[in-house]
């Protein structure tokens, strides 16, 4: 295996020019982890907020392949063992081992995966509800409830920049800012249009309803080269802000949405008590989603899901959610399919991600 260490090498060892570049990023690892020590280091807290985000990133890559080698010494010495003398309780512990040695191998191989040129960075990350009233809101909304489950079982900060609620139920629209190792590259994996199917809780028929919402991910880069006319192409429009806050931020036209009049793409902020903050914000986001655009056009599997105006289609669903009459998830792309609903409305959708990394990985080397 290329990598891999050697009969010879020194316990916790790995040769260099791997895919990582491990020892790099382990000497990388050892100077955050010094400044980090250093007296002072939270008076500036952006410069220790950004610091603690290499640490994360470093680490997310350092630590995976630190529990493969640990895994690999186990059963090497436990082989050793069994050479000596053939013991039961060694061979079960060794049948273990080899089982968390196949795990690691996996985890590790899943990150070779996340090798594009934006699957580091931190994302901006939208729901938003199909056509169907309060059926698709309500849905949007459980949508929305998933993924901050997710964020938490991997640790990922997650900021609120606007939040639509829907006339009945649910929400409408909300526009998060991700930030974690390899955020983009991992919910990048959710663009599209998910499909619900349920006893609409909405119904005095009890009917069958089958609801829609869009999932739209982009990359944050704060050096994006685009060209935008922004007197021109851009309309600004103000509004008071209907989410948190407090009093300041529903009593003034803080939050700011821009439209993108060539593409009719519309971006927003609400969060900050700044309506320049808020258009900053606001800017970011939009050179993010015509970036998008750009990218579509050179990928064959984001200009399936994305239309001729950058906007997520319709047509084609990427995920299906049946709560009725059978309890079953399954992803139209890969196959990959559960019949824990519960579970996977819980933020347990892990197996999806990495079954459609493996597919578009395998695309990419076609």
């Amino acid at each position: 295996m290329r990598g891999q260490p050697s009969r010879t090498s020194p316990p916790g060892s790995w040769r260099s020019g791997t895919l990582f570049d491990f020892e790099t990023k382990l000497a990388a690892l050892g100077e955050v982890e010094q400044v980090m020590q250093r007296p002072g280091f939270w008076d500036d807290p952006e410069s220790a907020r950004e610091t603690v985000a290499r640490l994360k990133q470093l680490k997310a890559v350092v630590e995976p392949v630190r529990r493969l080698i640990g895994a690999r010494e186990d059963a090497t010495a436990m082989l050793e063992l069994l050479d000596e003398s053939e013991d039961s309780e060694v061979r079960s512990e060794l049948a273990a081992s080899l089982s968390e040695l196949s795990t690691q191998v996996d985890r590790l191989e899943l990150l070779t995966m996340l090798s594009g040129p934006n699957d580091g960075r931190n994302c901006y990350f939208n729901i938003q509800a199909g056509t169907g009233g309060a059926d698709a809101c309500d849905w949007a909304q459980m949508l929305l409830r998933m993924y901050l489950r997710y964020f938490e079982r991997r640790e990922y900060e997650v900021e609120e920049l606007s939040l639509r609620e829907g006339e009945d139920a649910g929400i409408q629209s909300c526009n998060l800012l991700v930030r974690g190792p390899y955020a983009y590259g991992y919910m990048s994996c959710e663009t599209g249009v998910h499909r619900l199917v349920r006893i609409s809780p909405f119904s005095s028929q009890s009917k069958r309803e089958t609801s829609f919402a869009s999932v739209d991910v982009q990359p944050q880069i704060d050096d994006i080269e685009i060209e935008i006319d922004w007197d021109k192409e851009v309309r600004e429009d103000t509004y008071r802000a209907s989410g948190a806050g407090g009093q300041h931020v529903n009593k003034t036209s803080s939050a700011v949405r821009l439209t993108h009049l060539p593409t009719g793409i519309v971006s927003q902020c609400q969060n900050e008590r700044s309506q320049h903050k808020n258009r900053a914000s606001a800017r970011k986001m939009l050179m993010a989603r015509l970036y998008q655009i750009e990218e579509a056009k050179r990928d064959a599997e984001l200009a399936k899901i994305y239309g001729e105006k950058g906007q997520i289609g319709w047509g084609n669903s990427i995920r299906s959610y049946f709560l009725y009459p059978e309890q079953r998830v399954k992803d139209g792309r890969t196959g990959e399919m559960t019949s824990d609903t519960q579970g996977v409305l819980d933020g347990e959708i892990q197996a999806f991600i990495d079954a459609y990394l493996r597919k578009r990985a395998a695309a990419r080397h076609k």
